[in-house]
């Protein structure tokens, strides 16, 4: 069965959304500044307009990057930065492996060991056949306990999930938390939390896409453009 299109009833071709979309979540951009770049190519579009664009397009980007993703390695860093939604701060946790590619992200209105165990549950269960050998944190307890649970699940004799938890040690995700929010740039403050979610889900893809963690994709950024065509290229 053929795959619905995803752009039928927009006005414009998927090239100049997907563009447009790109931009966003790769570069340091407002809506605005994305609206003002295709005004300069002679393509008029409402902010609004880009806005429904990557709200709807980077999720399913992160959708169709799926099923090209490189196996991440089983030495894991895992730590939570924070952000504004709402008007409020929540907690973004966030796992990546030792070559510094995204495991998986959640974002959470708390930050306690349910809202560690449900992250951790669902970055394992992503990573399906290869569950982490190590798992490197800082010292808040929650980890501790959690990654306890975690091991006495799977094998209730046998602690399949060494857990490190040297502050030090976890410099590879703190210097990926401020790389992320640079791109953030003055967007740190989301409004829904689905905007919030659907925009941090097309972020991390493209930053996966750009370093190339994945698989069938030319280096630099025509091999970029090319790739996130080719995700579409299929109705």
């Amino acid at each position: 069965m053929r795959r619905k299109s995803q752009f039928k009833h927009h006005r414009f071709p998927h090239a100049i959304i997907l563009c447009a979309v790109r931009w966003y979540l790769r570069f340091p951009l407002s809506y605005q500044d994305v609206v003002d770049l295709l005004a300069e190519r002679g393509i008029t579009v409402d902010r609004s307009t880009v806005y429904r664009w990557v709200i709807k397009f980077g999720p399913e980007i992160t959708k169709r990057t799926e099923k090209y993703l490189r196996r991440a390695s089983v030495d894991w860093h895992v730590d939570e930065t924070y952000i504004r939604v709402g008007g409020k701060w929540r907690y973004l946790w966030r796992a990546i492996d030792a070559n510094g590619q995204m495991v998986d992200f959640r974002l959470t209105a708390r930050r306690d060991a349910k809202a560690a165990k449900a992250f951790l549950n669902r970055a394992i269960e992503r990573a399906r056949l290869h569950r982490p050998v190590t798992i490197v944190t800082d010292k808040a307890h929650s980890y501790r306990r959690v990654i306890r649970e975690i091991n006495h699940h799977y094998d209730p004799d046998f602690d399949s999930i060494l857990h490190i938890d040297r502050k030090w040690q976890n410099n590879l995700i703190e210097s990926d938390h401020a790389s992320m929010k640079r791109l953030l740039g003055y967007r740190q403050s989301f409004r829904p939390l689905r905007t919030a979610k659907a925009t941090l889900s097309g972020i991390e893809t493209i930053r996966t896409i750009k370093r190339g963690h994945i698989h069938q994709i030319q280096p630099g950024v025509k091999g970029e453009i090319q790739f996130i065509g080719q995700l579409f290229e299929a109705p």
